[in-house]
């Protein structure tokens, strides 16, 4: 099921000069898509980041997805 990563991702610019971060912490969602294209498993990045819980993980995911399919429209 898709998670709405607009409850979960937010961009403000006093943290990280408005770089998406998720919700309620300074982890920026960069920082976790980045785990995951290392090959790290949820499980793993959750051992990592106890303070996450999986719907985080797949929100940075979907993020990721709409990004992608905006900037194919502009192309």
């Amino acid at each position: 099921m898709p998670v709405n990563w607009r409850e979960h991702i937010v961009s403000t610019p006093d943290v990280f000069r408005g770089k998406p971060r998720i919700k309620g912490t300074r982890i920026p969602v960069s920082l976790i898509l980045g785990y995951l294209a290392l090959g790290n498993t949820v499980e793993q990045i959750l051992g990592e980041f106890p303070v996450l819980v999986k719907e985080q993980i797949d929100a940075c995911l979907d993020y990721a997805r709409d990004l992608s399919d905006f900037e194919t429209v502009l192309s």
